[in-house]
């Protein structure tokens, strides 16, 4: 039963949180008590007729085509999110070595991919 609430409240963390997420392959004053493996997050999206429109407008402008920076913004963190829900259903709360990708699987729609190992850490102890 103490694992099983364990596990439950390690999810509702990893989905709530992530200070314990790092690029890096060692989180500074913890230790790696278990590796769970990879663990993955992946969002699909396309940009609307209307927001292809609007964007094809802001270029027109120049500089920073803003409805393709907030789309991109969402499906990283979309695919982050994911990424964390998936460590925390495995029972981990942390996840180090976190990298991107992005494809374009067919014009106009792109899947990105948040990845990373999930881990159980510890303080250590000084």
């Amino acid at each position: 039963m103490a694992f099983a609430l364990g596990s439950v409240l390690n999810y509702l963390l990893m989905s709530l949180t992530h200070p314990l997420t790092t690029t890096a392959f060692e989180l500074s004053g913890y230790r790696v008590a278990k590796s769970f493996g990879v663990v993955r997050g992946i969002v699909v999206r396309s940009r609307s007729i209307v927001g292809n429109f609007g964007a094809s407008i802001q270029s027109i402008f120049g500089g920073n085509i803003s409805l393709y920076t907030d789309l991109c913004e969402r499906a990283r963190e979309d695919a982050f999110n994911l990424m964390l829900t998936h460590a925390g259903q495995l029972g981990a709360n942390a996840v180090i070595g976190v990298r991107y990708d992005a494809t374009e699987i067919a014009q106009g729609i792109t899947e990105v991919l948040c990845y990373g190992t999930a881990v159980f850490v510890e303080a250590e102890n000084r």
